[in-house]
C-alpha cells in the first residue's frame, strides 16, 4: 500500500514539474512575443496616421479665416478672436485626452476615439459648406456685408467643438505612443544617428506643406465643399492606417491618475508638516516593486529640491496598514515625491512658451489679410492663394530640421561636446531670440504695404490689390520657420522628456495647454487694442487694413517677447534636469526590472549631473 502510495505521489511530482515546465514555456513565448513588439516596423502606421491627422489640422484650420470673411462675412477682429478661441479649445482639450490615457484608457484606444470624433466634426463642416442655406449671399465688395446668423454660425461652433473635442484624443497622444514603440533609455538614444523628435516633426511639417498648396488652392480657386471633403476622406484613411498596425504595437498599460498620486504626495507632506527629514537620503521611503508599473525607464533619483516634499517619504508607525503596504495618502516613495518635483521645476520654463504662443495666434490671420491686398501672380493665369504663404514657412522648417541635423548638430558638438550639439533649453532659447526677429520684421512689411497702398491712393479702397509684390512677406515667414526649428521641436522634446515617464501624455498635453492660453492671452491683447485705439485710425480695424495701425501691434507683439525671453534666461539658468536609475533593460511590455545606478536622463538630453547641475550650463 505504501509502495502505491510513493509511486502516485512521484506521478503527481513529475506532472507538476510538467505543468510548471509549460507554464514557464509558455510565459517566456509571450514574453518573447512582447519584446517583438514595438519597433521601428510600427512606425509607418502611426506616422501615417499622424500625418493625415497634421494634413487635415493644416487644410482646415490655415485658412479658415478666408471661410468665416469671405464666405460667413464675418468681421476681421470678430473672425480672429473666435478662431483664436477654438484653437484654445483644441489646445486646451488634449489636457483631458492625456489624462484619459494615462490614467484608464490607454493612448491606443484614445486615439482611436479621438479620431472617431474629429471625423464627425469634419463631414459636419463639409455638409455645411455644400448646403447654401447655412451661410449668407456673397459679398465680393467687402462693403455692407450681410453677416451670416447666429444659427449659421452656431452650426459652425459645433462642427469646431467637436473637432476640437477629437484634437484632445490624438495630439497629446500620438507622439508618446511613438516613442513607447521604441527605446528611449540614454544609451540607446546616444547610439542612434537620428533625433526622433526631429523625425516626427519633419513628417508633420511635409503633411502641413501638401495641405498649404493642394488643398487651400482647392478651397480658394474650385470650392469649399471640395476642399473640405479632402480632409474628410484622409481623416477616414489615418484611422485604417493606425488600426491596420495594431497587432505589432507595444501598448503600455496605464500607471493610474497620475493626479491622484501626485494629490497623495501633497496630502502626506501636509499630514507630516511636523515630521524632521533625516540628512541622509538613504533613509527615505523607496518600494521598488510599487513603482515597477510608473518607472520602466528607470525609478527617479532623489533631489534636495524642495525638500518639504521629502517628509511624505518618511516612515512613522501609522503608514503601513495590516497588510504590511504603505498607506499612499501617509507615506510616498521617493520617486512619486521626484515625479511632483519635476512638473514644479518645469513649471516656470512651461509659462514662457504661453506668451510666444499669444504673439502668433492672430499674426497668421492678419498676414493672409494682408496677402490677400498684394500682387500674388506668378504669371497672368496663376495666383498663390493668401493661405499657401505659410508655405515659405513650412519649406523653412523642412529645410531647417534636415541642416539641423546634418550640419548644426556636428558643428556644435565641438564647442559644447554634447552628443545633441546643444540642448534643449539652449534651442529653445534660440527659437524665442529668432521669434522676436520675425515678430520685428513684419512690422516692416505692413509699413512697406501701406506706403505702396498711399502712394497709388489705394488707402481707401480694401477690395483692390495693391501694387507690391507679396513676395515682400516672405522672409517674415522664413524667420518664424527657422524659429519654430529651434523652439518648438526643443518645447515638445523637453516637455516629454522631462515629464515624468508616466505622464508623457500629459507632458505632451502641456505643448498643447501653453499653446491654448497663448491663443487666450493673443485674444484678450487683440480686444484690447481694438477697442482702446480709437474709431478713425483704429490700430486693427473690421474691414479696411490700409486704414489700420497693424504695424504698432506688431511693435507690441515684439516688445512683450523681448520681456518674455529675459524671463526665459532667468528661468532656464536655474533648471535642474531630472536625474534618473536607468534600466539595463526596458520593461515596456515586459515584466523584466535590471537596474544598475547612474545620474543621467535616458533622455536624448545627456545632461543632468544628479542635484548639482542646473541649468546655467544649458544657457551659457
Amino acid at each position: 500500500m505504501s509502495e502505491n502510495m510513493k509511486v502516485v505521489e512521484q506521478e503527481l511530482v513529475v506532472q507538476q514539474h510538467g505543468e510548471k515546465k509549460e507554464e514557464d514555456e509558455k510565459n517566456e513565448t509571450i514574453e518573447n512575443e512582447k519584446k517583438n513588439l514595438g519597433g521601428m516596423k510600427t512606425m509607418p502606421f502611426i506616422l501615417a496616421n499622424e500625418v493625415c491627422d497634421r494634413f487635415v489640422g493644416a487644410g482646415f484650420h490655415s485658412n479658415l479665416i478666408t471661410y468665416l470673411t469671405q464666405v460667413l462675412n464675418v468681421p476681421l477682429v470678430k473672425a480672429s478672436n473666435t478662431l483664436a478661441n477654438f484653437s484654445g479649445i483644441s489646445n486646451f482639450t488634449p489636457l483631458i485626452g492625456a489624462l484619459v490615457a494615462d490614467s484608464f484608457a490607454g493612448r491606443f484606444w484614445t486615439i482611436i476615439v479621438g479620431s472617431i470624433i474629429y471625423e464627425m466634426g469634419l463631414v459636419s463642416i463639409t455638409v455645411s459648406a455644400i448646403m447654401p442655406q447655412l451661410r449668407p449671399p456673397p459679398c465680393p465688395t467687402q462693403e455692407n456685408c450681410k453677416e451670416a446668423s447666429k444659427s449659421q454660425l452656431w452650426v459652425l461652433y459645433i462642427c469646431l467643438l467637436l473637432t476640437s473635442i477629437g484634437t484632445g484624443g490624438l495630439r497629446p497622444c500620438v507622439v508618446t505612443f511613438a516613442a513607447d514603440q521604441l527605446d528611449m533609455r540614454k544609451s540607446k538614444v546616444e547610439s542612434r544617428r537620428w533625433n526622433f523628435y526631429n523625425l516626427f516633426y519633419f513628417c508633420v511639417t511635409m503633411a502641413t506643406l501638401t495641405a498649404l498648396t493642394v488643398v487651400v488652392y482647392i478651397q480658394d480657386n474650385v470650392n469649399w465643399g471640395w476642399g473640405l471633403g479632402l480632409l474628410t476622406i484622409a481623416m477616414a484613411l489615418s484611422v485604417i492606417a493606425f488600426v491596420i498596425g495594431s497587432p505589432f504595437y507595444r501598448k503600455v498599460e496605464p500607471g493610474g491618475s497620475p493626479f491622484v498620486r501626485l494629490t497623495q504626495v501633497i496630502v502626506a507632506s501636509v499630514r507630516k508638516r511636523k515630521v524632521v527629514v533625516p540628512a541622509d537620503a538613504r533613509l527615505l521611503y523607496e518600494n521598488k516593486e510599487l513603482d515597477t508599473a510608473i518607472s520602466c525607464d528607470g525609478r527617479l533619483l532623489h533631489t534636495n529640491h524642495f525638500k518639504c516634499l521629502d517628509r511624505a517619504a518618511v516612515v512613522t508607525d501609522d503608514d503601513m496598514k495590516e497588510s504590511h503596504q504603505p498607506n499612499l495618502w501617509r507615506l510616498a516613495t521617493v520617486h512619486r515625491i521626484e515625479e511632483l518635483k519635476c512638473i514644479l521645476r518645469m513649471f516656470p520654463i512651461w509659462v514662457a512658451g504661453i506668451l510666444h504662443f499669444a504673439s502668433h495666434s492672430h499674426v497668421s490671420s492678419f498676414t493672409i489679410q494682408q496677402a490677400r491686398s498684394m500682387d500674388r501672380h506668378l504669371s497672368h493665369s496663376f495666383q498663390i492663394p493668401p493661405a499657401s504663404m505659410a508655405i515659405f514657412s513650412v519649406l523653412t522648417v523642412l529645410i531647417g530640421l534636415a541642416l539641423y541635423e546634418r550640419f548644426f548638430v556636428p558643428f556644435a558638438r565641438r564647442f559644447t561636446g554634447h552628443k545633441s550639439g546643444i540642448t534643449c533649453l539652449q534651442r529653445m532659447g534660440i527659437g524665442y531670440a529668432i521669434n522676436i526677429l520675425s515678430t520685428a520684421t513684419a512690422a516692416l512689411a505692413e509699413i512697406k504695404r501701406k506706403k505702396a497702398a498711399a502712394d497709388h491712393n489705394l488707402l481707401d479702397h480694401p477690395a483692390s490689390v495693391i501694387p507690391i509684390r507679396v513676395f515682400w512677406l516672405v522672409p517674415q515667414y522664413c524667420l518664424h520657420g527657422v524659429a519654430e526649428v529651434f523652439m518648438n521641436v526643443g518645447h515638445l522634446e523637453f516637455l516629454i522628456e522631462q515629464f515624468p515617464e508616466s505622464m508623457r501624455s500629459t507632458g505632451a498635453a502641456l505643448n498643447s495647454l501653453a499653446s491654448s492660453f497663448g491663443n487666450y492671452l493673443g485674444t484678450f491683447i487683440v480686444t484690447l487694442v481694438h477697442s482702446n485705439t480709437g474709431k478713425e485710425r483704429n490700430w486693427l480695424p473690421d474691414r479696411n487694413l490700409n486704414r489700420g495701425r497693424l504695424e504698432n501691434f506688431y511693435w507690441l507683439m515684439a516688445g512683450l517677447q523681448v520681456l518674455n525671453f529675459v524671463y526665459y534666461l532667468i528661468c532656464a539658468s536655474l533648471y535642474t534636469y531630472k536625474p534618473l536609475e536607468e534600466l539595463t533593460e526596458s520593461c515596456k511590455g515586459t515584466d523584466v526590472e535590471l537596474a544598475h545606478d547612474t545620474t543621467t536622463s535616458p533622455t536624448s538630453l545627456h545632461d543632468s549631473k544628479g542635484d548639482g547641475q542646473n541649468g546655467m550650463n544649458n544657457i551659457a
